[in-house]
């Protein structure tokens, strides 16, 4: 009765029963989130997916952020999903390495703005997305990750079929339908990071859960127990056997109130390394005059971002190496540090083969050992216990304005910047999301 019960949960959680401090967590997710998928709106992958899908359908109905386009609301998830993870800078649940804003969100917003949904009804909606997908994938964590499995693209759908269908009203059988339909559209190869095709995952992920909700409420039928059957979605795509997480304690605390936003865009898993090569250059540490530096990471460092010679910025995304080379030379890796040119220039790639990393099982995924060594024989030794951006170190709420602010620049002017962020922080009080949209087209 897992599906059953699950769906039975969501739809007696009234939308205004939401607790504000989730609310207001939702609020920082939502900036995040357009910060980034608006700063990514331009790439080479959106005006890909535009040009296929174009003929598709001609309602404008939803904006696509960041862009003069106006589409239906299936392209619009879809588009804004994929901007949201270019950059790998979407926010984070550490604990299943789960991106929850790109998939939902996008859904999420193309479904309300059509529908004139208030502001503080999507962002209860969005919480209540991010916590299904969020308990799904603590349920199939990480054996569904270590068979290869994008938890994003995974698990992802389900958020967007549950907060769309939230605000749609449908009934616990017509949420079971929701979750069935979106339990058999999993997406996303953990082969396809460092190429085009990682962020098409929670775009996709964001336009079939809109469409399982769509579908639902039409009277589409799937499995009833689409979640827990012996060839349903937890034990075909994942180990899994005790699903009792995903009902357990329901309403006692929100899964996004443990939601991180990232300070550099790339894998999470690097963030310690480049902490630490960011503090070395603080302290004086003159690139020049290293010889070599030692890094001592979690094994899943180098599972992931192991790549030693990074050809493009979306290869450097997946590099330790490259990461610590550039944040020691430069001290900071931004967006700057990913442009092909930054990732082929001779003294990064120069200094990339002077940074050697090595596993040790006992430190922690927001952790890293480092040991510089000067040509003089001089050492630095640095032990990151927490990484910013970690549940422990969370940046704040002013550095995630200043991170929206870098993210977007030359595509909002300063007036619609300021405009969106003061937009957002009242959003709970809005009528609707006509204003936020209206002001995510692009300025410049």
């Amino acid at each position: 009765m897992t599906t059953s019960e699950l769906a039975s949960l969501v739809c007696s959680t009234n939308l205004s029963s939401i607790p504000q401090p989730a609310i207001e967590e939702a609020k920082n997710s939502l900036l995040n989130y357009m910060g980034v998928a608006i700063g990514a709106s331009r790439h080479a992958m959106i005006d890909m997916l535009l040009d296929v899908t174009h003929e598709w359908g001609r309602n404008q109905e939803a904006q696509v952020l960041g862009r003069p386009e106006r589409v239906d609301i299936y392209t619009a998830s879809m588009a804004n999903g994929m901007s949201a993870h270019i950059f790998d800078y979407d926010d984070t649940l550490l604990d299943t390495v789960l991106h929850p804003s790109a998939p939902v969100f996008p859904a999420l917003m193309a479904y309300a703005e059509k529908h004139e949904v208030s502001g503080r009804d999507m962002l209860a909606a969005f919480v209540l997305g991010v916590e299904v997908s969020q308990r799904i994938g603590q349920v199939v964590y990480p054996s569904s990750y270590d068979k290869g499995w994008h938890m994003t693209g995974h698990v992802g759908q389900f958020g967007a079929a549950v907060s769309v269908g939230c605000l749609m009203g449908l009934s616990t059988e017509q949420m079971q339908h929701a979750l069935g339909i979106a339990a058999t559209q999993p997406v996303g190869l953990r082969e396809m990071f460092g190429t085009y095709t990682k962020p098409f995952h929670p775009g996709r992920a964001s336009a079939n859960g809109l469409l399982a909700a769509l579908l639902a409420q039409k009277g589409f039928t799937s499995s009833t127990q689409s979640l827990e059957a012996l060839r349903g979605f937890l034990r075909v795509t994942s180990e899994a056997t005790d699903f009792s997480r995903l009902t357990s304690e329901w309403g006692a605390n929100w899964e996004i109130m443990k939601n991180s936003y990232k300070p550099f865009p790339c894998g999470i898993v690097i963030h310690p390394a480049i902490d630490a090569a960011v503090n070395l250059h603080k302290k004086g540490v003159s690139a020049d005059n290293v010889e070599r530096i030692e890094i001592e990471v979690n094994p899943l460092v180098l599972e992931l971002t192991g790549k030693k010679t990074p050809r493009d910025g979306l290869e450097a995304k997946f590099s330790v190496f490259h990461c610590v080379a550039a944040g020691l030379l430069d001290g900071w890796v931004g967006l700057v540090q990913f442009e092909d040119s930054r990732v082929t220039a001779e003294d990064v790639v120069e200094m990339r083969s002077r940074v050697h990393a090595t596993i040790d099982t006992g430190i922690a995924e927001d952790q890293v050992r480092v040991k510089a060594y000067e040509k003089c024989g001089k050492v630095h030794e640095l032990f990151i216990e927490h990484a910013i951006g970690s549940i422990e170190n969370p940046m704040t709420k002013e550095q995630l304005v200043q991170k929206f602010v870098g993210a977007t620049q030359g595509i909002l002017d300063r007036a619609h910047q300021e405009n969106l962020i003061e937009e957002t922080w009242n959003l709970d009080k809005a009528a609707s999301l006509k204003n936020l949209v209206s002001i995510c087209a692009a300025s410049e």
